[in-house]
């Protein structure tokens, strides 16, 4: 390790004139070393410490690590609009890292959740304008497609994570602008979150204070396309790999997982190198607990040293046997233990059916799932009471986030469960889950929550997966797709596994009214009692479709 100087600031110029800061760590020793950079929006001084090792220990490795604040943050000069300037800011940067003094002119770039956009983005404006490509990225927890993998889930606002990131980076605005008003009032709404007011998803602080926020844009853009499109990744880097060697990391429990898993997807075509790792963590942070399980001392983020030995092979020319390795490091969440794959698992998917004798949503114990579907058709009644809409509970979404017993859940009569019989041998579940529901409503509009978990012998239903849908054409044929995120887990003999189907998931998801509204128009006083049939067996039978990993 060598000794690392205390960081100096530096700035450089956009090509529109902009000044961007940047807080620079050099190592002692013999230059010229290669360059780290990371742009953030969140002042240069958090550097994402959250989940990494501070920047000095990068540079003891020899780097010099560059930790810029983008246009509009820290003591950056601009107007911050959220992504919209990095791409073409990224390519600016990307051009002066390569040029600092010191650096050999090769670069890296690392960082998680907006961190990891600003390296897909700078890679697109170096492909539009044919400035100085990264020689390395590591993009973990991203938002690809921002719209599907940030702000929306299969079409319904995802409320609290949106409501809370929009006022802390409104905070952070107002306080650069000397807003004192905004500020006070955007942290008091964050800390206290403000959840039934007249529009159920937009309070008055981001009402009031909507010039320093993103807000708007986020809930008024409810479809794809359009203003998605001028930010997203996955649209700027459209058809294009850049062929630059990528680190992908993501968390099982993160709620960004399917925008990890999109990069990488998208990225497969690339000349060069892509390495994937998914933990058992959530979006912060990732050490060996998450939710209420200890997976133990492997879990505990092994991402700083596997970012350093990524940055070593490609900017330093190391054989270290990266490409040697694996492409595909996954967690598995029930032997607590890491499993290398030559490529990301996609088995046959194994269907499992829902029954019941109607009582699913009364007892927990009544509806069953099993490999073989029912010929006798089962119908299972949920009523939806927006007054009392179904609580999130871990996963990607609720609070806390991660495995969680949702046993006491399970018990409301709003929520249908359907459980396996003990399972007689393990069972490796590895890849994508969903649940194709035949459901009726009453409402012309109606959501819909699908969570799997794993039942314990003494009773305890501990979260391994979850999807939400929100139904807008109630009336067209065939199932609901509910698409749930991935997940890799061997599931012990003697345990058994539990669909649980509900209408609400909140504050994870802003409640539908049934009356069509929009997230943006909706209001507590127009919500209407919403009721459900669930069907099993015969014709309309109802299935959950899982990864089964055959030995």
């Amino acid at each position: 390790m060598l000794e690392v100087a205390p960081p100096v600031t530096v700035s450089m110029r956009t090509r529109d004139g902009v000044r961007l800061d940047a807080d620079v760590y050099r190592p002692a020793g013999a230059a010229p070393f290669p360059v780290l950079l990371m742009r953030q929006p969140y002042g240069r001084k958090i550097a994402s410490t959250v989940v990494y090792a501070h920047p000095s220990w990068y540079a003891a490795h020899g780097y010099i690590v560059a930790i810029q604040d983008v246009r509009g943050a820290g003591t950056s000069e601009g107007v911050f609009k959220l992504f919209e300037s990095e791409r073409v800011d990224g390519a600016d940067a990307l051009a002066w890292a390569a040029s600092l003094e010191g650096g050999n002119g090769r670069i890296g770039m690392y960082g998680f959740s907006y961190q990891a956009a600003t390296q897909l983005l700078a890679l697109a404006g170096t492909l539009d304008t044919g400035g100085p490509k990264p020689a390395a990225l590591c993009p973990a927890m991203m938002g690809w497609d921002v719209f599907s993998d940030w702000a929306y889930e299969g079409g319904a606002f995802c409320l609290y994570g949106g409501m809370l990131w929009a006022l802390q980076m409104g905070a952070e605005r107002a306080r650069l602008a000397g807003d004192k008003a905004a500020y006070t009032a955007m942290l008091a709404a964050a800390k206290g979150l403000s959840l039934y007011e007249a529009r159920m998803a937009w309070p008055s602080a981001l009402q009031r204070y909507g010039r320093h926020t993103h807000y708007a844009d986020w809930i008024n853009n409810p479809t794809a396309g359009g203003y998605w499109d001028r930010i997203a990744p996955k649209a700027a880097l459209a058809a294009r790999t850049g062929d630059v060697p990528m680190l992908h990391v993501g968390g099982w429990f993160d709620k960004m997982l399917d925008g990890t898993l999109g990069a990488y997807g998208s990225m497969s075509g690339s000349r060069a190198l892509q390495r994937l790792v998914i933990g058992p963590w959530a979006h912060i942070p990732w050490g060996r607990r998450t939710g209420i399980v200890d997976f133990g001392a492997a879990a505990s983020s092994p991402i700083d040293a596997e970012q350093v030995a990524w940055f070593d092979h490609f900017l330093k020319d190391r054989d270290n046997g990266i490409e040697r390795a694996p492409p595909v490091r996954l967690f598995d969440v029930g032997t607590k233990a890491w499993c290398d794959l030559a490529n990301w698992p996609q088995p046959q998917q194994q269907a499992w059916h829902i029954a019941s004798s109607g009582l699913a949503a009364t007892r927990s114990e009544d509806g069953t799932l099993s490999r073989e579907a029912s010929a006798q058709p089962s119908l299972d009644t949920l009523v939806h009471d927006p007054w009392r809409p179904v609580p999130s509970l871990g996963g990607h979404d609720g609070q806390p986030p991660g495995p969680q017993d949702r046993g006491a859940l399970d018990g409301r009569t709003d929520v249908s469960c359907y459980t396996s019989a003990p399972l007689a041998a393990p069972l490796l579940l590895a890849g994508r889950v969903s649940a194709e529901i035949h459901v009726d409503a009453d409402a012309v509009s109606h959501d819909l929550c699908a969570v799997l978990s794993l039942v314990t012998p003494d009773g305890r239903a501990i979260t391994l997966t979850q999807g939400y849908l929100r139904v807008v054409d109630v009336g067209a044929p065939g199932p609901r797709t509910v698409a749930m995120r991935a997940m890799c887990a061997t599931i012990p003999a003697g345990a058994a596994l539990r669909l649980s189907l509900q209408a609400a998931s909140f504050p994870a998801f802003s409640v539908n009214p049934g009356t069509g509204a929009g997230a943006a128009e909706a209001r507590f006083f127009d919500c209407r009692v919403i009721t459900l049939t669930l069907h099993g067996g015969g014709t309309r039978a109802s299935r959950l479709m899982l990864p089964v990993e055959v030995p």
